[in-house]
């Protein structure tokens, strides 16, 4: 059976600590009123560029930059960096794996094989789900906390939706279908990290993700500003408005009849309101349709309704109004 928990945003520093190995960059330290020192996990409260090892900065730099790197600040051989090279520029998918199954290198380790079977199995399981289209295996992914004992991932956005980044990018010249937007997710499993916290020690299997709320934001208010389509926010279908005087009632009475309908609709409790601003409130708020009510329209047995986005004005029938409304809000 399978249970989700929602894990806390920061931790005590000495439950999580040990789990860093050499990347402590990793951490924030925080105290807490009494003076307990908490760290809050920079990879995943951020979620802001790459983790800390070397190769994950491939997705930033070129690789020539990122070998220097790894000779120059990390003491690896001109021979060793050249042969993680060689890996880390591939991507792909399930044809990846079984390609790598089958290397001379990456055969003779176990912990590799074991690794390359399980991402057979997972793409096995998208390709049943047919999301194979949003889903890439590149080698260039690293994280560096030693908590994990499986697959890690990282959702990233386009600007043309979710891609795999291209060879051509890595190498500092983006593809304009394939612009990165950044990461807005990641995580991976860690079967070993739960069972720390149990007395007897048991192995608990998990998977964790954490995503970047404020960074999904951000990219939505860009997506918002950057369009001409005004933003909705309110699901309000249509504002019950009067165009005179001493007619609280009168609207009161048909946003009645529209709730009881089953129609979203909204009226303005001022007892008499401009209509002037009430028509301005449905074009700031996104509320496509407004019911008039006027003194003329209740002798007549009418509503006047307009169509906030063009304008227009129609005398409709009482008796036919709820049929206009969702007719006009089931085309929108």
């Amino acid at each position: 059976m399978t249970e989700t928990i929602d894990t806390p945003v920061f931790e005590l520093k000495g439950n999580i600590d040990r789990k860093y190995g050499e990347d402590s960059k990793l951490i924030y330290d925080l105290k807490d009123q009494g003076g307990e020192l908490c760290p809050s996990d920079k990879e995943f409260s951020s979620l802001s560029g790459p983790s800390d090892p070397t190769v994950d900065k491939l997705d930033k730099m070129a690789w020539e930059d990122v070998k220097k790197e790894m000779v120059n600040e990390k003491s690896l051989s001109e021979e060793a960096a050249d042969q993680i090279g060689e890996y880390v520029s591939m991507q792909g998918g399930k044809d990846l794996a079984e390609r790598l199954l089958q290397d001379p290198k990456m055969s003779q380790s176990k912990q590799a094989c074991a690794g390359l079977s399980d991402i057979k199995l997972l793409f096995s399981y998208l390709e049943l789900f047919q999301v194979t289209d949003k889903v890439v295996f590149d080698l260039s992914l690293a994280r560096g906390l030693d908590y994990y004992t499986g697959v890690i991932y990282e959702a990233v956005l386009t600007q043309a939706g979710v891609a795999p980044v291209s060879n051509e990018t890595q190498q500092g010249a983006p593809a304009e279908e394939s612009v990165s937007v950044g990461s807005v997710a990641g995580g991976g499993r860690y079967d070993g990290l739960v069972g720390m916290f149990d007395p007897k020690g048991r192995k608990v299997p998990c998977v964790g993700v954490s995503i970047g709320i404020e960074r999904i934001f951000s990219i939505m208010e860009q997506k918002a500003e950057a369009s001409a389509e005004k933003v909705r926010t309110t699901e309000v279908q249509v504002m019950v408005a009067s165009a005179q005087k001493n007619l609280l009632e009168e609207r009161l009475k048909l946003v009645t009849e529209l709730w009881d309908a089953g129609i979203k609709a909204e009226v303005m409790y001022k007892k008499n309101p401009k209509l002037l601003s009430q028509l301005q409130h449905c074009e700031e708020s996104g509320i496509p349709l407004v019911a008039i009510l006027g003194e003329q329209e209740l002798k007549d047995g009418v509503v006047k309704l307009r169509v906030v986005a063009t304008r227009e004005e129609f005398d409709i029938s009482r008796a036919d109004l709820l049929a206009e409304i969702r007719r006009r809000t089931s085309e929108a």
